[in-house]
């Protein structure tokens, strides 16, 4: 194999210039520890496109039984006039077994591999491992057995450089398999229609066929498999959130989320199902309160967005929906007032709970 790394995927161009000094790019990788983390690493790795596929899968066999697998792509072109450059949306599939999502992108591997316009990857909270190949096609990982992966690197050929250069620091263009001429595009795509070709059509195919839901860029999170364990013991000594601790703690987070989404849009369930909401809230104020920094503040990041937006949601603020006691409204702020957009059987309920009532 050459020294030099020239086997790009087709979506990425080096500019011009970039090309002349593209004799420093070559195949490797580097980690380096995750930052505020103390056994959790973040891998970079360049790498020939057979190589990153072999990669995946050995990585993905190292993961417990089951992931969700992560879909990122624009929606919208880039423009030239625009303010601010396009941001990429990002979809989860629920958890799942492993053999069953390689099994289901293996037809879509080369689109997603070579298209300059997607990004993909598996992960395991609980397992605190993580898999990116982005759109700029670098490939990135996040895990607590940086052994086990210098390894699986090894064996596969790639040799770690602790100066590694990417493609990133240099002139580029990422594209779309659509900018490109056909008869450019690698023999395993020749045969593919220009709708197959349409990051826009195949990746929509995959959202469908896994169940992939969207997920705001701000709610993407890694916390290590000690953050995990802490978690854990501090709801397990809990009476009240017992059961939550063997939960993903991750999904706690998301469905925090989606119960601040539906309130924002119309909330369709009853008192019970929302006071459930403003519980789960509890429990995620209960383990902020029993942890410390910096895991406190990276929880509170995560939640700073979907917080907001309650309290944005929330009118007649001059009641509350517990019995707050000694608790200063501002640390249970979820429960000062109720949402704006009440669905019937919540306006119901709270009528017979005289919450209407001067």
């Amino acid at each position: 194999m050459p020294n030099i790394f020239t086997n790009f995927p087709v979506g990425q161009q080096l500019w011009p210039q970039a090309q002349r000094r593209s004799r420093n790019l070559q195949e490797g990788y580097n980690f380096s520890l995750l930052e505020n983390s103390s056994d959790t690493y973040h891998f970079s790795v360049l790498a020939d496109t057979s190589r990153v596929h072999t990669t995946f899968n050995e990585f993905a066999a190292s993961m417990p039984e089951e992931a969700f697998f992560i879909l990122e792509f624009y929606t919208t072109e880039p423009n030239t006039n625009d303010q601010e450059p396009p941001t990429p949306t990002i979809h989860y599939s629920p958890y799942m077994p492993i053999p069953e999502i390689l099994a289901t992108i293996e037809p879509y591997w080369d689109r997603l591999m070579h298209d300059g316009f997607v990004g993909f990857g598996l992960a395991n909270n609980r397992s605190s491992q993580e898999m990116f190949f982005s759109e700029e096609k670098v490939l990135t990982f996040f895990t607590d057995n940086h052994l086990r992966l210098t390894n699986q690197l090894a064996k596969a050929g790639i040799p770690h450089r602790a100066d590694l250069l990417l493609h990133t620091e240099l002139g580029h263009d990422h594209l779309s398999l659509l900018c490109l001429e056909h008869e450019n595009l690698p023999d395993c795509l020749q045969d593919f229609s220009d709708r197959d070709l349409d990051y826009a059509y195949f990746c929509r195919e995959l959202i469908e066929t896994l169940g992939m839901y969207p997920v705001e860029e701000s709610l993407s999170f890694f916390f290590s498999r000690k953050e995990q364990k802490l978690i854990e013991e501090i709801l397990c000594q809990s009476p009240c959130y017992e059961e939550f601790s063997e939960d993903d703690f991750g999904a706690l987070l998301l469905d925090w989320n989606d119960f601040v989404q539906e309130c924002c849009t119309s909330f369709d369930g009853d008192l019970w199902e929302y006071r459930m909401g403003l519980q789960l809230r509890d429990m995620l104020h209960h383990v902020i309160s029993s942890c410390e920094e910096p895991l406190n503040d990276r929880i509170l990041e995560v939640l700073k967005e979907p917080d907001e937006k309650f309290r944005q949601t929330l009118i007649d603020n001059r009641k509350r929906l517990d019995n707050p006691g000694t608790i200063p409204p501002d640390e249970h702020f979820w429960y000062n007032g109720v949402i704006r957009n009440a669905g019937h059987e919540l306006r119901r309920d709270l009528i017979r709970h005289g919450w209407y009532k001067a």
